[in-house]
């Protein structure tokens, strides 16, 4: 259960430039079959700097939007999916120092595209079991950049784009203390079904280093053989049952139900068009009759960045998301493994 008045106040960071879908189209890059299913704009790209320095980019951001210190900070949590620039290296120590949390203690998180929900998750448990009270901060970054990575085909059904997300999370001594803007959190569910981390590993070896059997990641090679054995129809099914029990868990711990307390909305994973209609849309449409969106077409999917971002979205003052004070909405996040995350928040 989540303490009470435990609230965050999050942000991003997206770098300028960006990758056109209607660009990738003409370059063959895409098929008009794939844009179609996605649905998406445009991907943003980052010419230059590396995750972990959009994600200080995005930290300062968080911070300065409640006013917090970066000197009070007890905890960085700095979540990723993909390469952060260094081969054996601490991005969340680098995160922290950019930051200026040098009173910190920084600890990476490695839990893919859930890996947001599962900094989370560790960030409340921390404030839960530290009664001094310092508030934590968790961030994510991820950059798809070639040749290692191609964010328009290196997957099925997934384009990836890049940018960091950040959030101060802390707990406030009553509800008139949450800061401004912020959101409380009400929920924070999580499962797993480990027995499906095949889908994205070389079932027939381990490497001895990176791009030992490609040069470039190519999760629609791991995905095919996986679907080949376990059926795409039995796969996709257990992802929209999954999706269901982990957002009724959550909906229960804050007290929601059909017809009770009003959900405004439930943000998606930014997975695309296809992915919304035929998983997200029905296993949400099994719990709750609150519209769904999925706000990936200028952005693509994020890694890890996905929660944050809809979070963002939701107490962003130029954003059509934005909730209202009283109001209530959920968050949805996914990861390989496979694991899934619901968060339940609130405007106060």
């Amino acid at each position: 259960m989540i303490p009470g008045h435990v609230w965050l106040s999050a942000a991003q960071w997206l770098p300028p430039t960006a990758e056109k879908t209607v660009d990738a189209l003409a370059d063959g890059r895409v098929t008009a079959t794939e844009a179609d299913a996605m649905g998406y704009e445009q991907l943003p790209v980052s010419a230059e700097e590396s995750a972990p320095q959009m994600a200080v980019r995005a930290a300062h951001r968080a911070l300065s939007r409640v006013g917090a210190k970066a000197g009070d900070l007890s905890a960085t949590l700095h979540a990723w999916t993909y390469y952060q620039g260094h081969d054996f290296w601490s991005p969340a120590h680098y995160v922290a120092a950019g930051t200026g949390a040098h009173g910190a203690i920084p600890t990476g998180i490695q839990q893919m595209c859930n890996g947001a929900a599962a900094a989370l998750s560790t960030a409340v448990d921390r404030i839960a079991a530290d009664g001094g009270g310092a508030p934590v901060l968790v961030t994510t970054a991820d950059r798809f950049a070639r040749p290692g990575f191609d964010r328009w085909a290196g997957d099925y059904g997934v384009w990836y784009g890049d940018g960091a997300t950040a959030a101060v999370v802390a707990r406030a001594a009553t509800a008139d203390d949450v800061p401004e803007g912020a959101l409380t959190l009400r929920a924070l569910r999580t499962r797993a079904v480990p027995a499906l981390e095949s889908a994205h590993r070389d079932t027939g070896a381990f490497h001895p280093a990176p791009h030992t059997s490609s040069t470039a990641v190519d999760v629609r090679r791991t995905k095919k053989a996986f679907l080949a054995t376990q059926g795409k129809p039995e796969f996709l099914g257990r992802l929209r049952r999954e999706t269901s029990e982990v957002l009724a868990d959550a909906l229960r711990d804050a007290g929601i139900g059909r017809g009770e307390r009003e959900l405004r909305t439930v943000l998606l994973p930014r997975l695309g068009r296809a992915t919304a209609r035929d998983v997200y849309g029905p296993a949400v449409a099994e719990v709750t009759n609150a519209p769904v969106a999925d706000l990936g077409d200028r952005t693509g999917h994020l890694g890890a960045g996905d929660l944050l971002s809809n979070l963002t979205a939701l107490s962003a003052g130029a954003s059509p998301y934005r909730l209202e004070r009283g109001e209530y909405a959920a968050v949805l996040s996914a990861g390989a493994g496979f694991t899934w995350s619901a968060v339940v928040v609130h405007r106060p």
